[in-house]
């Protein structure tokens, strides 16, 4: 997935790299070399718009799985009964805790913290991205506005503008609409072999693995 990514991201930057600079030399501006493209808004906006949609999609996913549930669905937790993600370290059996991450060992607010580590993280990357996403975009806004000398906006007034909101949330829809699409098909289809599906032969309303 990282070697995929790197990949992505290099063609992302060479394609949007020239496609920079066509626009610039169409409004008789000078254009730039590539490493110096990187550090445009252009490129930030592009890069951190998507990358915000899709922390923000895992995010929502690993917290709401931890109390919504899908009957059928293999993403979903079991309809009743506990999972062994629910299990609570303080009264775990000690020799299963002997090679535990030390945060379970420390007890308290650590372990408390810990415990919702993962998400956590999610949106703390979903923030930053999203800090990013602004800073880039009202870089690239008011390169816009000075071709056609509008006045340019200040962060503030690009955080409040429809154009901002346009880009987040037609990256937010569709991060969400694809997850409820594959908990939703996951009841009814199946791929053998992936651990995202139940086996071929589980019955539709078998829940969780």
């Amino acid at each position: 997935m990282f070697g995929l990514f790197l990949v992505s991201l290099v063609g992302m930057s060479l394609s949007g790299w020239h496609d920079f600079n066509d626009e610039q030399e169409d409004h008789h501006q000078p254009t730039l070399g590539y490493v110096s493209y990187l550090g445009t808004g252009h490129f930030v906006e592009g890069v951190f718009e998507n990358w915000e949609s899709e922390f923000l999609q895992m995010g929502a996913y690993v917290a709401m799985t931890t109390f919504l549930f899908q009957k059928g669905s293999p993403e979903s937790k079991k309809l009743e009964g506990e999972e062994t993600c629910d299990e609570d370290p303080n009264t775990c059996d000690p020799e299963k805790l002997k090679n535990a991450p030390w945060p379970v060992w420390r007890g308290g607010w650590m372990l408390k913290l810990y415990s919702n580590s993962l998400s956590l993280a999610l949106f703390a990357l979903f923030f930053l991205s999203f800090v990013l996403h602004a800073v880039g975009g009202v870089r690239e806004y008011n390169r816009e506005q000075a071709f056609s000398g509008q006045p340019s906006a200040s962060l503030g007034e690009f955080l409040v503008s429809p154009q901002f909101w346009w880009q987040s949330s037609q990256n937010w829809q569709s991060e969400f609409l694809s997850v409820g699409v594959l908990v939703v098909l996951s009841v009814f289809l199946r791929q053998k072999g992936s651990p995202e599906s139940k086996a071929v032969a589980d019955p539709h309303d078998k829940t969780g693995q």
